[in-house]
């Protein structure tokens, strides 16, 4: 009988809130994280390729550089392991509410790490490759009935939802799944 691979997850930055079944790392000492580490200071304390599903829900806003963290990410990924980035939508008055937020993020954001885009050929920024399998607006805030059809067409069309209705019906958080490409 074929042995099942043991899941691997690693939530980072998972306060009080970790993912069941996941290694919790955060940098307060206040939190329900296993491990404590500030995911400014690198490298992450684990091994090449430890992880087959990272999770970073509503951190990635907070830390100073967001091309060395995804770094980082692809290097503790293993090959073609599952990356989940929650965000909050650059429209959002969220993003903007909290002082300690340093970046913002649009449909496009990870387009420079994924060399299916051409952007990504142009700057080639960085050698971190995800491929962008899955990019979705508010996943798990329901809202009113106009915010969940405003929540569909911009999960239909994301590009053109940015570009011509979310100036004036901004949705709350943006979703990445990424694939780590190795």
């Amino acid at each position: 009988m074929k042995e099942t691979p043991i899941s691997r997850k690693l939530d980072l930055g998972c306060g009080n809130s970790k993912r069941a079944g996941a290694i919790g790392v955060d940098g307060n000492v206040r939190t329900s994280a296993d491990v404590v580490h500030d995911l400014n200071s690198f490298p992450y304390p684990f091994p090449n390729s430890s992880f087959n599903e990272i999770y970073m829900d509503n951190v990635l806003e907070h830390l100073d550089d967001v091309l060395r963290v995804m770094e980082e990410v692809h290097r503790i990924s293993e090959p073609n392991g599952l990356v989940k980035v929650i965000v909050p939508y650059f429209r959002s008055p969220y993003a903007f509410l909290d002082p300690t937020h340093r970046h913002f993020f649009t449909v496009n954001s990870f387009a420079y790490f994924d060399p299916a885009n051409p952007v990504c050929k142009r700057y080639d920024y960085t050698l971190a490759r995800f491929a962008v399998e899955k990019i979705v607006f508010n996943e798990n805030i329901p809202g009113r009935i106009t915010k969940r059809i405003m929540r569909h067409i911009a999960n239909k069309w994301p590009l053109r939802y940015e570009l011509y209705i979310s100036q004036l019906y901004p949705l709350d958080d943006i979703t990445y799944y990424l694939r780590a490409l190795k």
